[in-house]
């Protein structure tokens, strides 16, 4: 489709993008300063954004999570231009139940809408815009929080997050080593030959001297233990998005405890409450410069996925296509 034929259908219909055009759309270095931007708005209060909705459906562990969030036109960006805000909602369907039936057990939607008119603009598969976008927060707050110096990095998971995050995380420091943990081998070990890194046969033995430690697991118990903890250590907790999950134990939540959101990890996060740990500040006020995170200190970022990041990575998308065409 040619740009006019998208001008003209926009004005009609919403476009209809499906992941392999958000693939094509979305890149990490338009990405990486969109997020960082939308964290800082977020801590300022600059955000309209609820916490997200989820209702439980019909069917073991089957849930839906309703994600909306707008931001406002703002100068003072990256760039040093203004942007016409972003407004969109992302609904996420989890069922396990359907890797039975040979479908997704997490499907990703997401409407974007006009942010000064409400009319909508496209509906798009936000499979990889969920999976890149995350990945990205995590390479924001690294880059603000680590020195550029060649980092072992750890991965506990071995979905579509672990090789997002491995990606991501390249861009902004130097990776001397990876290491995969998962419970199952095999989903191990074909990780790490995706992201040139190699299998660990147990969690300890991926995360022992690590420098950067993520968890991207389906884990509603603790499989990182703070004693296996490196001193120094940056760890990006992305798992465990529900008030009775966990991925860390006390001791590790006993750190320097800094969230994406701290209503969201008080509210959502089960490492936070079950833990009761104190959220010390939020990644946006350490971007801003606002907080200084003391050196040497081990660091928990809890990671909860903002909607704020669906939307400004929607609007990236949504903008290339317009410019270039699907």
């Amino acid at each position: 489709m040619t740009r006019p034929q998208i001008a003209n259908a926009a004005r009609d219909l919403p476009l209809l993008l499906d992941n392999d055009i958000v693939r094509r759309h979305l890149a990490l270095d338009a990405l990486l300063p969109a997020i960082e931007q939308a964290l800082i708005e977020l801590s300022a209060g600059r955000v309209l954004q609820p916490l997200r909705t989820v209702l439980e459906l019909p069917g073991p562990g089957s849930l839906l999570f309703v994600k909306p969030a707008f931001v406002g036109p703002r100068r003072g960006v990256p760039d040093g231009q203004s942007h016409g805000g972003a407004l969109a909602t992302k609904l996420i369907t989890q069922v396990p139940g359907n890797a039975a039936r040979g479908l997704p057990t997490m499907i990703a939607t997401l409407l974007l809408l006009d942010a000064q008119t409400g009319v909508p603009l496209a509906v798009m598969d936000a499979t990889w815009l969920t999976e890149l976008r995350t990945a990205a927060v995590s390479a924001v707050a690294t880059r603000a929080l680590r020195d550029r110096e060649p980092k072992r990095l750890a991965i506990l998971g071995s979905g579509a997050l672990a090789r997002s995050h491995a990606l991501a995380l390249a861009t902004v420091v130097p990776l001397a080593d990876i290491r995969v943990w998962s419970p199952t081998r095999a989903n191990a070990e074909r990780c790490a030959a995706d992201i040139d890194g190699h299998a660990c046969a147990d969690a300890e033995g991926a995360v022992r001297e690590a420098d950067i430690v993520v968890t991207v697991t389906n884990a509603s118990t603790p499989v990182l233990l703070g004693r296996w903890l490196k001193p120094g250590a940056l760890v990006h907790a992305v798992g465990a998005p529900r008030p009775g999950w966990r991925e860390l134990d006390d001791e590790a939540m006993g750190n320097y405890l800094i969230a994406d959101q701290r209503q969201a990890a008080e509210t959502e996060s089960g490492d936070v409450i079950l833990s009761g740990a104190k959220v010390q500040c939020e990644i946006g006020e350490v971007l801003a410069g606002k907080v200084q995170v003391p050196e040497g200190v081990t660091v928990i970022f809890k990671a909860l996925g903002q909607a704020v990041e669906d939307a400004v990575a929607a609007q990236l998308v949504y903008a290339s296509v317009i410019a270039g065409g699907i």
